[in-house]
């Protein structure tokens, strides 16, 4: 019984020395995102209408209320500097002429399997309130969707049940990240690629402001969270995240500017959570969890 336990207690080291010693990089802005950022955000006086739009106000949902939630691993502080530290570029730039027009080109292309998976993958969503209420009728789907990123690459076994550790972890940074999606949305209103080009058809209309992209934001805080835990799984998290973030432009409802700054908050996010003592208990106890039970789940 001594051999086993110090078997579990060394597998679990070295996936700890492994975890903290995988480095941690935001990869560089790449393909499209790289040649958008190149062209000018500022404000072009050609199209000065569009300087005039913004998120219509009879179009908000319930979702500000999220403001008044106190955040779970990061400090209001926190929250504060990462929302102010993104913007988005200027209705009428350039930049975002470029961004509709390859809106307009994926929607012209846009296949039936394409619009089934991207429709699917619009329909998960990890909802903190509903957490709180286990007499909620969506509460069990929940929690399958706060699992999504584990269950679609290792299997459905992956779950809120089997792995209450790693619930408690990601619960924790999703709080986090509703709350740092709709501070930012919320502080700067912008509109919809749908608003400000009315050749667009978006295969589905959002209630709330459309930067920063909090379906992105999700992904990419999740793929990372998931890379502390299963850091031999990384690129594979990584890549889901960024079938997420294209999704959205697929469907019309996010500019590609709006998931590129949700990376690169959601990287951010991550660098505040090493540093977070309640975070590195709950990832320690998520890890051994994993190294402890995941053999018997894992596809």
């Amino acid at each position: 019984m001594k051999k086993i336990y110090f078997l579990f207690f060394f597998l679990g080291l070295i996936h700890l020395v492994i975890a903290q010693n995988t480095k941690r990089v935001l990869a560089p802005v790449s393909d499209h995102y790289k040649s958008l950022q190149a062209i000018s955000a500022v404000a072009n006086p050609q199209r000065a209408w569009m300087d005039t739009v913004h998120y219509p106000p009879a179009e908000y949902g319930s979702s500000f209320v999220y403001m008044l939630v106190k955040p779970y691993y990061l400090s209001d502080a926190q929250v504060k500097t990462l929302s102010e530290s993104v913007k988005f570029p200027a209705n009428s730039s350039d930049q975002v002429r470029k961004e509709l027009d390859y809106m307009l080109e994926l929607q012209s292309k846009r296949t039936p399997e394409q619009i089934k998976r991207v429709e699917f993958l619009g329909d998960i969503g990890y909802w903190p309130s509903i957490n709180m209420v286990p007499s909620h009728l969506s509460y069990e789907e929940n929690l399958r969707n706060l699992f999504f990123e584990g269950s679609e690459l290792m299997g459905e076994n992956i779950n809120a049940k089997n792995f209450p550790k790693m619930t408690r972890l990601l619960q924790g940074v999703m709080q986090d990240m509703r709350i740092m999606e709709f501070t930012i949305k919320y502080k700067l209103f912008r509109p919809r690629p749908y608003h400000l080009e009315p050749k667009l058809q978006p295969l589905t209309k959002i209630n709330s402001p459309s930067f920063a992209s909090g379906h992105t934001l999700w992904a990419f805080v999740q793929a990372f969270t998931w890379s502390e835990v299963v850091p031999e799984k990384r690129q594979d998290f990584i890549a889901l995240a960024e079938e997420i973030r294209r999704s959205r432009e697929i469907m019309g409802i996010h500019y590609p500017s709006d998931n590129e700054a949700s990376r690169e908050v959601s990287f951010a996010m991550l660098q505040y959570y090493l540093k977070n003592e309640a975070f590195q208990k709950d990832l320690k106890e998520a890890i051994a969890e994993w190294k402890t039970v995941s053999a018997k789940y894992i596809r």
